[in-house]
Formats: C-alpha cells, sequence, structure tokens
C-alpha cells in the first residue's frame, strides 16, 4: 500500500486507476464529501447505488459499481456500504463493513490498480489507523494507493 497526495477523482478520470473505491451509506444519497464528487463526475455509480434498496441494513458491507469511461479506457466505481446512515454522533462508519468491502475488492479485482481515499476516517469519523491495517490485511499483496486529498 502506497500514498500519494491529489485528488483521487481526478486520478482516476486520468486513467490513473482500474478501480476506486469510496464508502457509502446505505441511504442512496451520496451527497457529500467525496461521495457528491463521484455522483456529480460519474454519475453511473449513483445509478448503480440508486438501483441498490433505500434504507436497506443488508447492504452494509456489500459493493455496488459502475464502469465509467476515463481517458484512455475505464474505470470501475465502487460504492462500498461501509456505514449505515450519516446521521448520528459519534463514529458511523462499521469496521466490519470495511473489512467485508475490502475483502470483495480483492475477490473482484485482484491484480488491478486500486486506488483509495481514507475510506471512512472523514465523515463517518472512523479511526485510520484502525481501518488501514484493516486494508492491509483484506488487501495484502495488491496495488493499492491511498490518495490524501490535495487540491
Amino acid at each position: 500500500m502506497q500514498y500519494i497526495k491529489g485528488d483521487l477523482i481526478q486520478l482516476a478520470q486520468a486513467g490513473n486507476f482500474e478501480v476506486i473505491a469510496h464508502g457509502c451509506n446505505c441511504m442512496c444519497t451520496m451527497g457529500a464529501g467525496i461521495a457528491k464528487t463521484i455522483k456529480l463526475e460519474f454519475p453511473e455509480a449513483y445509478t448503480a447505488d440508486c438501483a441498490t434498496e433505500k434504507g436497506d441494513k443488508n447492504k452494509l458491507g456489500t459493493c455496488s459499481f459502475a464502469t465509467c469511461g476515463v481517458k484512455n479506457g475505464t474505470c470501475d466505481v465502487v460504492n462500498a456500504y461501509t456505514q449505515y446512515h450519516w446521521r448520528g454522533k459519534g463514529v458511523l462508519v462499521d469496521y466490519d463493513a470495511i473489512g467485508s468491502c475490502m475483502h470483495w475488492l480483492k475477490e473482484n479485482y485482484s491484480g488491478k490498480k486500486i486506488g483509495l481515499p481514507k475510506i471512512g476516517a472523514g465523515l463517518a469519523r472512523g479511526d485510520w489507523q484502525v481501518i488501514e491495517s484493516i486494508i492491509a490485511e483484506e488487501l495484502n499483496g495488491e496495488d493499492v494507493t491511498i490518495v490524501l486529498f490535495e487540491k
């Protein structure tokens, strides 16, 4: 796992990743944070999110995705359902859900160049050290880049 500074969405649009993933809630909103930018820049990913049942707790720990056109090819944009809701106090991210989503990424995208934000550590208020260890364990041996947002 490596770290770079930049804009995950711009890097994906430039063809730097074969797949990117971001944390989603189970409410089909994509109204804040990186999800809002993905909704605007990769509307197919929002369509994939809306094709799931709004408010379904069974989505937690699963993923939906869309194949989106980018410079010189495509990039799969994965909606990883890592939190149930965006409302509430305290930690909103579900660490087990992150593990399940990262396991799904490995099963479906092993050998691909994967880009991630600090998934679950922003608006969902998760502990990055905990999340980082989950990602490292589940995506061990994969080409994973964590993009630290910087314009």
